[in-house]
């Protein structure tokens, strides 16, 4: 325990002087913290070239970016005073990990020497507001006004937004039961998580309940309980806006905190500038629709206009899960940001910011694991095979 938080590290015997700090994702509302060793066999990767690791379980959990930014950084000094100052920092994660990480770069620029965030919430705040849109939107076209949410909300009005939309019966691999009303949320809901892209159709029937859901409060505070605190649609503009015209009919939402949308503090929820200062490699699911794959385009967009792309490498994995990632894609994806620290030689990356190349059929193959196609794993079948 240090600073509240439970932590592990863990050095190999020849240790090769660098340290790797693992930021890990939401863990929900409870109160059991515990810290978690790198996933996709990344441990196993580190420990045999030589890298220590640590992991913080931060002092809270919820969703808390505050939390994880100073609780890592925190158990890094810790780790210099107890075992040696490091030559290198760099910090990998997942999910509201790659949140962390993405601050954590702004909030100590230097400290960390390269970064790997995977799946993760680099649009910060536009995450809540793509959950409010989704329900919204979908309560617009099957003219069921809900917002804010009551609490039979998943019981009452999402099913009849399901068989007003034609939802109910819609699966990833069977016929399309959508309606023209269905057709247009989902043409709007591919359109928000970052664009016509292969699987797109196939990720939208896995994740089309669960986004109903997020949209419910356990009667916490918490920006993850009560995501309306910081989401807003006022300038949205959706398309396809037909054959309803949602930009005339959707309800529109302020956001209650407007100081904590704005402020450029480390809050709970706070913001990525878009201003690293080294070497960063991503890896997002194209059809992960929890944290979905216009984070990166957010990120990337944030970063060019700052003039840093130079320091931004993002690729693309053909999977629909959250976090869907082999071995062997996380793997050489670590292997090629350490690379790029020791030698400043960049990798390549995917083009997540052109419209074509992301509607290619063959986008997100460059990166994919073909075994993982092969074997059927997780969701990789509702992708074509790759040439």
């Amino acid at each position: 325990m240090h600073a509240h938080a439970g932590y592990i590290v863990e050095v190999p015997a020849r240790w090769n002087g660098d340290l790797v700090m693992w930021a890990h994702g939401y863990r929900g509302q409870g109160t059991e913290l515990s810290p978690e060793p790198p996933a996709f066999d990344l441990r196993q990767r580190l420990l045999s070239q030589g890298y220590a690791w640590a992991s913080s379980s931060y002092d809270r959990n919820g969703y808390d970016i505050r939390s994880g930014v100073r609780g890592t950084r925190a158990l890094a000094d810790l780790f210099a005073r107890t075992v040696r100052r490091p030559h290198r920092v760099l910090i990998a994660g997942v999910s509201m990990g790659g949140h962390v990480i993405g601050r954590s770069l702004e909030q100590y620029p230097g400290y960390y020497a390269g970064a790997l965030p995977m799946c993760g919430v680099l649009g910060d705040q536009e995450l809540f507001d793509y959950f409010l849109d989704y329900n919204l939107v979908a309560q617009a076209l099957a003219g069921v006004r809900a917002y804010p949410t009551p609490a039979d909300y998943l019981t009452n009005a999402v099913p009849r937004i399901q068989v007003a939309l034609g939802l109910a019966g819609l699966t990833p691999t069977g016929p399309d039961t959508t309606n023209a009303l269905g057709k247009q949320l989902r043409a709007v809901t591919v359109a928000r998580s970052g664009g016509p892209r292969p699987g797109a159709d196939a990720a939208f029937a896995v994740w089309k309940d669960f986004l109903f859901g997020i949209a419910t409060t356990d009667g916490g505070d918490s920006p993850a309980q009560r995501p309306g605190q910081l989401a807003t649609n006022l300038f949205t503009r959706y398309t396809p806006n037909q054959p309803v015209n949602l930009n005339a009919t959707v309800q529109r939402v302020a956001p209650e905190n407007l100081r904590q949308r704005l402020s450029p503090a480390l809050t709970e929820v706070p913001r990525i500038a878009g201003r690293p200062t080294v070497p960063v490699l991503s890896l997002h699911d194209l059809g992960d629709l929890f944290v979905p794959f216009s984070m990166e385009q957010a990120y990337a967009r944030d970063v060019a206009w700052h003039g840093r792309s130079r320091l931004l490498v993002q690729r693309a994995v053909r999977a629909a899960q959250h976090c869907e990632f082999s071995p062997a894609e996380a793997g050489a994806a670590w292997d090629d940001l350490t690379r790029w620290v020791r030698t400043g030689k960049r990798p390549a990356g995917d083009a997540v910011t052109d419209p074509r190349a992301v509607a290619a059929p063959d986008f997100g193959c460059r990166f994919s694991d073909a075994a993982a196609w092969a074997a059927g794993a997780g969701t990789r079948r509702l992708y074509p095979a790759c040439p």
